[in-house]
């Protein structure tokens, strides 16, 4: 499973904003702004490293930030 983390907006401008707040927490762009269907905005962005699968005690996945 990937991870995305989704920025949407009434216009290009809000959505660019939050985009700018995911990039600026670290995470790489993976789709710029774009304008969907049904008049919205939708932006992506991605972790700059993939999360373990399992943690060292075998319970599972894990975040990491």
């Amino acid at each position: 499973m990937a991870i995305r983390f989704t920025v949407q907006g009434d216009d290009e401008q809000e959505t660019a904003e939050g985009l700018r707040l995911l990039l600026a927490a670290g995470l790489h762009l993976a789709m710029p702004p774009r304008q969907m269907i049904g008049n919205g905005w939708m932006a992506r962005a991605v972790p700059t490293a993939k999360a373990p699968t399992v943690t060292d005690d075998g319970r599972g996945p894990v975040a990491t930030c």
